[in-house]
């Protein structure tokens, strides 16, 4: 876990706990779809899992979907999100497309994902709906 002085993950440049921490702790809900991607991202940085899996769109969870959203937090070292375009995904839009690429190390190897990722309101709060990699 960060300590509270430390920057956030998602490259904000705002320290953890006035950034992402409200997210994760539940004590506040994502206004954007951009917002909930850089909380996301900063999930998978710190293994998050169960954030994860209550931000991903209830139709797109399936049975092996946790084990497979945890074997991919701990096999990678998300090191850098760079946001590159986003479209609608405002407080009051029920839809949004957010562009970004995350920049992670795996098996000792420099490595990004390119993803232009949609997000749904369900039930008031926004929620990863898919993606579509570069």
């Amino acid at each position: 876990m960060l300590i509270n002085k430390e920057l956030c993950p998602c490259g904000s440049g705002d320290q953890y706990t006035d950034c992402c921490a409200p997210f994760h702790s539940g004590k506040e809900l994502a206004k954007t779809a951009e917002q909930l991607m850089r909380s996301r991202f900063s999930a998978y940085a710190l293994k998050q899992v169960d954030y994860l899996y209550e931000t991903t769109h209830p139709d797109k969870r399936d049975d092996d979907f946790k084990r497979e959203i945890t074997a991919w937090a701990n096999r990678a070292e998300f090191t850098r999100l760079e946001i590159l375009n986003k479209r609608q995904g405002r407080s009051l839009d029920k839809v949004g497309k957010v562009e970004f690429i995350a920049y992670y190390r795996q098996f000792g190897e420099e490595k990004q994902m390119h993803e232009i990722s949609r997000f749904k309101r369900f039930k008031g709060k926004w929620h990863y709906f898919d993606g579509e990699v570069e």
